[in-house]
C-alpha cells in the first residue's frame, strides 16, 4: 500500500509574475506553442507574447477553441510539433489549462500553467478532465508527471470577474469534504495511491483560509485590487485545494459535477465551481450530516452569490428522469463517487439533490 503525494516543480504566485517571472519559462524552453482563447489573448495573451519576446523567447499562438477535447487537443499538438516548440504554455481559465497540459504530455514536453483566473483547483495537478466536442464530461485523462511550472499573476486574478473567484472557492471548499469522505474508506487518491498526512493537513488548510478570508477576498477583487486575503485565497484556490484533491481524493461532489454534464440547456451556463458547490452540498445530505453542518456551507455559499438551489442550477423544471440522469452519470464505473465510504446509487443521488433544494427553501 503506497502513499503517494504529487505536486508541480516549481508555483510562483505574485502581482505582475507575467511580466517579472519570464526567466522562470525560460528555464524550460525558448520556443513556445502558447494556448490561449479569444478573450484571454485581448486582455493579457498580447502583453505577455510582448514580455517573451522581449526576454528573447519566440512562441506559436494556438487559439483555443473552447473545449478540453481530444480534437481540440490533436490540433494544438501537430502545430507543436509543425513549429518544432520545446514547451507548452497554457494562458486562460480551467479548459484551456487541462487541454496544455494533455497537449504537453502528448507532445512529451514541458508545461508551464498560466492562470488568468483562480476559478479552478486544476493548475498543479498531473490530470486533465476531458469532454466532448459539445462540452459533456468524457474522462479523465493522468499524466506521469505534474507540470514543471505553475504561475499565477494576482493582478490578473484581481481584474477578473468576481464570479470566478467566487467559483474557485467552491471548488476548493469541496477538497477537505472529499478528503475527509476518502480517508473515511480507506480509499486511492488522484495520484493513484493512499493519502499522505501532508495532503490532508493542507486540504484542511485550504479550509481554513477560505472560511477565514474567503469574504475579504471577494471584496478585493470586486475593487480589482491585491490585498493579503487575496493572496491567501489565490493560494487556497489554486495550489492549497491543487495538492490536496490530487493526493487526498475526489468522492461525491465532483462526480455529481460531472453528472450535471448528462443534461442539456441553461446548466451549462454554470462555472465549474457552481455546479461543484451543489455537488458539495448533495455529498453533505449523502453524508447524512448535521443541520448546523449544513448551514455553516450554505451560509457561506450565499454569501458568494453561490447556487444552492435547483432554479438557482436552472433545473426548477427537472423531471424525476433527468434528476436520475445525473444519478446515472455520477455513479458509472471508475466514477469518484465510489471512493465514497458508503455505496451510492444514482436513486440517492437523485433524491439527495431535491432534498438540498427542500432543506434550502425550507430555512
Amino acid at each position: 500500500m503506497e502513499r503517494v503525494f504529487a505536486s508541480p516543480s516549481r508555483y510562483v504566485q505574485g502581482a505582475h509574475v507575467l511580466e517579472t517571472g519570464i526567466e522562470h519559462i525560460k528555464e524550460l524552453g525558448s520556443s513556445a506553442l502558447l494556448l490561449a482563447g479569444n478573450h484571454t489573448w485581448s486582455a493579457v495573451g498580447e502583453t505577455f507574447a510582448k514580455n517573451l519576446e522581449a526576454a528573447g523567447m519566440s512562441y506559436t499562438r494556438v487559439a483555443f477553441q473552447g473545449e478540453a477535447s481530444r480534437s481540440e487537443i490533436a490540433r494544438a499538438v501537430e502545430i507543436a510539433r509543425e513549429n518544432q516548440s520545446d514547451v507548452v504554455l497554457g494562458l486562460g481559465g480551467g479548459k484551456a489549462i487541462d487541454s496544455a497540459k494533455a497537449i504537453a504530455d502528448e507532445a512529451d514536453l514541458p508545461v508551464v500553467i498560466l492562470p488568468t483566473l483562480a476559478s479552478t483547483d486544476a493548475p498543479t495537478s498531473a490530470l486533465s478532465v476531458i469532454y466532448t466536442d459539445d462540452g459533456a464530461f468524457e474522462s479523465y485523462l493522468f499524466y506521469k508527471k505534474n507540470p514543471e511550472l505553475v504561475m499565477v499573476d494576482t493582478d490578473v486574478i484581481a481584474k477578473s470577474p468576481v464570479r470566478y473567484l467566487a467559483s474557485g472557492i467552491a471548488d476548493a471548499m469541496a477538497t477537505l469534504i472529499e478528503v475527509k469522505a476518502v480517508s473515511e474508506k480507506h480509499g486511492d487518491t488522484m495520484a493513484g495511491g493512499k493519502q499522505t498526512l501532508a495532503a490532508v493537513a493542507i486540504a484542511e488548510k485550504a479550509e481554513e483560509t477560505l472560511f477565514n478570508y474567503g469574504l475579504q477576498a471577494i471584496e478585493a477583487n470586486r475593487q480589482g485590487v491585491v490585498t493579503a486575503a487575496l493572496e491567501s485565497v489565490v493560494e487556497a484556490n489554486t495550489l492549497l485545494s491543487g495538492l490536496g484533491f490530487e493526493s487526498g481524493g475526489l468522492a461525491a461532489a465532483h462526480a455529481i459535477h460531472n453528472g450535471f454534464t448528462a443534461l442539456t440547456g441553461d446548466i451549462h451556463h454554470l462555472t465549474h465551481g457552481e455546479k461543484v458547490a451543489y455537488g458539495t452540498l448533495t455529498q453533505l445530505v449523502l453524508q447524512n450530516e448535521t443541520a448546523e453542518t449544513l448551514n455553516k456551507y450554505i451560509d457561506f455559499y450565499q454569501k458568494l452569490g453561490l447556487p444552492t438551489t435547483l432554479a438557482e442550477m436552472h433545473l426548477e423544471n427537472a423531471s424525476r428522469e433527468d434528476l436520475l440522469k445525473i444519478g446515472v452519470q455520477a455513479t458509472t464505473e471508475g466514477e469518484t463517487i465510489h471512493q465514497m465510504p458508503f455505496e451510492v446509487t444514482a436513486e440517492d443521488v437523485a433524491n439527495a439533490l431535491v432534498a438540498v433544494d427542500a432543506y434550502v427553501k425550507s430555512r
